[in-house]
């Protein structure tokens, strides 16, 4: 029987609110940053491709492709907890970059980084906890092991 409030979120019961968090958290920014960043981009690939920054020196072109794989793709396989560590890696480098080399790693003023540092915050969180146990890696990775 769950005695007060602190052993009902940190006891063998509890487990399920940490899981539930890292789904938030997860679908959250996966979705915002499709539908608010990744979304746009690949709608106006075609006249963004000579004029997108290149902060890695590999022309405007590849550094719009492989944001809109980022943004697009990464944020899918996040929202769905696929291989989202893996994921989560271009989503980091991505928002490092926005932050410290477009925006100057300023957080405050005209052209600031607020929101890639937000996101950065979030997707280095979730590279270091997991996807946690509502995601197809936490089912993959049980079938594969073989438990039930």
């Amino acid at each position: 029987m769950i005695k007060s409030y602190a052993q009902w979120i940190t006891g063998p019961g509890g487990e399920w609110l940490k899981d539930v968090g890292l789904l938030v958290l997860r679908v959250w920014l996966g979705l915002s940053m499709l539908l608010l960043h990744g979304w746009g981009k690949v709608q106006g690939m075609a006249d963004k491709a000579a004029s997108f920054p290149d902060p890695l020196g590999v022309g405007s072109a590849m550094s719009l492709n492989l944001v809109v794989f980022s943004e697009v793709l990464c944020a899918v396989l996040l929202v769905a907890g696929l291989a989202a560590r893996f994921a989560l890696i271009p989503l980091v480098v991505t928002m490092a970059v926005a932050f410290f080399v477009i925006h100057g790693g300023r957080l405050v003023g005209e052209g600031n980084g607020e929101m890639a540092f937000i996101y950065l915050a979030g997707f280095v969180a979730l590279l270091i906890a997991g996807p946690g146990r509502y995601s197809f890696d936490h089912y993959i990775l049980r079938a594969f092991r073989g438990n039930s």
